[in-house]
């Protein structure tokens, strides 16, 4: 309850001004001013949040119980949508400013929530407009709020906070969020770091719609995930803290730049590890797609016209992707070019992330970047709009981009199908016993929290879809991979769903032949081809670095890496793929320059 302002007493019948001994009284005490009461409220409601969180069990950092992370994700709680907005200064070396709106509904009776939250600073949490306690414990910020939170109501939190896109210190961790290119930031936030730009559920399972609004200096564009529905002009210059001296006794204040807001909103739920928000000096290239479909791509400004050729492609890249399996899943879509070593491509939402250099040098051969392009793309289906229900799910991800890249190399670029995966099973022994069997990965080592997407998740996957196929026969698996985008559009699904959906469009009991491809150390027999032989002492490059591509001459053979996404995510960096040619990539033709 609000605490009111001091008055002073007056008794029974005493006259207005006067004590009750009639005596004039000295000067009135003066009435505090709305803002002190409020804040008096404040720190009373403050106080009084702080005293049940002492009666409260010690705060813990919880999990949704994932296997490969068990930390990672909170329970109690399903978010419906967030609301990000960031202030950028211009620098991007200094935290932003935030303030994360999460509006959810309670599934238990929660006393304290958890947020996933790290490397940045809390300034203030409220639950349902009353302050409400905080502590962060481990990547958790935990939340105390003033009452308990009863099972099945609406609860909206309210975070103030800064979003750092500085490297922890120390450096060796560079899965923070964001990431720092030459003119600005973008996000990559696979596989837990988007905890580490804006609070939230920071696991696949629980998807929600999103609302960015940006404010940047005027002359820096912003893009984020979904369509644009605002854009508020900037404000005038006003002075800024800092000051420059002109002379020896002359300071003469620096004006800020005028300040622009974005405002950005998605159409369809999504994972808190593919939102992205650009920053920087770039040019939106519109164009149309299927059935009308916008297309917006997102380049550095001064590159416009010599990448042209390049983004032209994607129409036709989407009207291929739909005739294998149906409508694109979302309201736009585009690339994201960022001029930054990132070392990987990121299937963020509507807007996938690439490393300009790989479309603006010459050593890389046209089948390989275009090969690239259809894997980010895929996952617009696979992962994006049918969303994996744990991290050891993530080979339905992984397997079906790795697929259609394999694929569409095989039709536009003669780059045999059969062949490459022939030798991705000569080694699939090998990648079993390094990573893991596809549908149960080992879990990343201890400071490699992308550990999981190694060879296994790539190439070894896209073995199970070669299997299957020959399996049930082309038509009912071309039917398996429409229905499945189809049903689970929008929301989440596990291998379990699959394996149901594949038996009942087949007619055949699955189960079995599933349990042997994705989880038994040794490779099936490959059905159709007895003679394919897995060996486990095959040699294969050794482990990859992330960021590297293939390399040799102008047009030369890639020597380090699939056709499409590079067949493992590496050590230091969110979503980054490895370098490195694995078995299974296409050999023997002549690529294209």
């Amino acid at each position: 309850m609000p605490l009111s302002s001091s008055h002073p007493a007056t008794g029974p019948g005493s006259a207005p001004g006067r004590d009750p001994e009639g005596a004039t009284p000295g000067p009135r005490p003066r009435r505090r001013s709305g803002a002190a009461a409020r804040r008096r409220s404040v720190l009373g409601l403050l106080a009084a949040a702080a005293l049940v969180a002492a009666a409260l069990p010690d705060a813990t950092p919880l999990g949704v119980g994932d296997r490969l992370y068990p930390h990672l994700g909170n329970p109690g709680y399903d978010v419906r949508a967030y609301d990000i907005a960031l202030t950028y200064s211009g620098r991007n070396d200094r935290p932003l400013d935030a303030v994360t709106k999460i509006t959810a509904r309670a599934t238990t009776r929660l006393r304290r929530i958890n947020l996933d939250f790290a490397h940045g600073t809390v300034r203030s949490v409220e639950v349902d407009g009353r302050p409400a306690a905080h502590v962060s414990r481990g990547e958790d910020l935990i939340v105390t709020p003033h009452r308990t939170v009863r099972a099945g109501t609406p609860v909206r939190i309210v975070v103030r906070h800064t979003s750092d896109p500085r490297p922890p210190k120390g450096g060796k961790d560079k899965e923070i969020g964001w990431l720092r290119t030459k003119d600005g930031l973008v996000m990559a936030n696979q596989v837990d770091a988007a905890h580490r730009v804006f609070p939230g559920n920071d696991h696949p399972s629980d998807k929600a719609l999103y609302t960015f609004r940006v404010t940047a200096p005027e002359g820096l564009t912003v893009v984020a995930n979904g369509t644009r529905v605002a854009r508020h002009p900037g404000a005038p210059p006003r002075p800024a803290r800092s000051a420059i001296r002109t002379g020896p006794d002359v300071r003469q204040e620096r004006a800020a730049p005028a300040m622009t807001t974005w405002v950005y909103r998605t159409a369809h739920p999504m994972a808190t590890e593919v939102a992205q928000v650009s920053i920087g000096r770039s040019a939106v290239v519109r164009r149309t797609g299927p059935r009308g479909l916008p297309l917006r791509d997102v380049v550095p400004a001064a590159d416009r016209k010599r990448l042209e050729p390049w983004l032209a492609k994607t129409p036709g890249q989407l009207a291929w992707m739909e005739r294998k399996v149906g409508r694109y899943p979302f309201e736009t879509y585009g690339m994201l070019l960022a001029q930054a070593e990132t070392g990987f491509e990121l299937e963020t939402q509507t807007l996938s992330l690439f490393e300009e250099r790989l479309f603006t040098t010459r050593q890389y051969p046209r089948w390989y970047v275009e090969a690239i392009m259809i894997h980010e793309l895929s996952h617009q289906w696979f992962g994006n709009s049918v969303t994996p229900r744990t991290w050891s799910d993530a080979w339905l991800n992984e397997s079906h981009a790795t697929w259609y890249e394999e694929l569409y190399a095989h039709e536009h670029s003669k780059m045999s199908m059969d062949e490459r995966t022939r030798r991705a099973y000569s080694v699939s022994d090998r990648m079993r016993a390094e990573g893991g069997p596809p549908g149960a990965p080992k879990a990343p080592t201890p400071g490699n929290k992308t550990g999981i997407f190694r060879p296994v998740m790539y190439d070894g996957s896209a073995l199970v879809l070669y299997a299957l196929r020959a399996k049930i026969g082309h038509a009912a698996f071309d039917r398996l991979e429409r229905t499945w985008v189809t049903r689970y559009r929008d929301g989440v699904a596990g291998t379990a769903d699959f394996v149901a959906l594949a038996s009942r469009i087949s007619g055949q009991d699955l189960g079995g032949f599933f349990r042997g491809w994705l989880y038994d150390a040794k490779t099936p027999p490959m059905p159709g081809h007895p003679d394919w032989k897995s060996h486990h002492r095959t040699p294969q490059p050794p482990a990859r670095k992330p960021g590297a591509k293939p390399s040799g001459k102008p047009g030369a053979k890639p020597s380090g890496q699939a056709a499409g996404k590079p067949a493992a995510k590496p050590a230091n960096g969110p979503g980054a793929k490895p370098a490195g040619k694995p078995a299974g990539s296409p050999g023997g033709a002549k690529p294209r320059g």
